[in-house]
């Protein structure tokens, strides 16, 4: 069986930073999707004719989101690091 070494190839500071601000752009629009659930949430609050259980479901929704922006930043904020450790 043959076995090639396969080399790490690291990529330019310059694109590491480009990947840094796409991923806290994805945060913020995660954010937004959070905001935007909540709010939909509450309006259906006094809404005799929404489904039972849509409030709930749309609670969890934004607390997935929320989560998933808190994982991007946390993302971000490690490949920066890597960004700069590279320096």
């Amino acid at each position: 069986m043959v076995t090639e070494s396969l080399r790490a190839t690291l990529a330019p500071a310059d694109q590491l930073l480009t990947h840094v601000e796409s991923l806290r752009a994805d945060a913020d629009l995660m954010d937004g999707y959070a905001r935007r659930l909540l709010a939909t949430a509450a309006g259906l609050g006094g809404c005799p004719a929404a489904p039972d259980g849509s409030r709930p479901a749309l609670e969890r929704q934004a607390t997935a989101c929320t989560a998933a922006a808190r994982h991007l930043r946390t993302a971000a904020e490690t490949l920066l690091a890597h960004a700069r450790a590279g320096d």
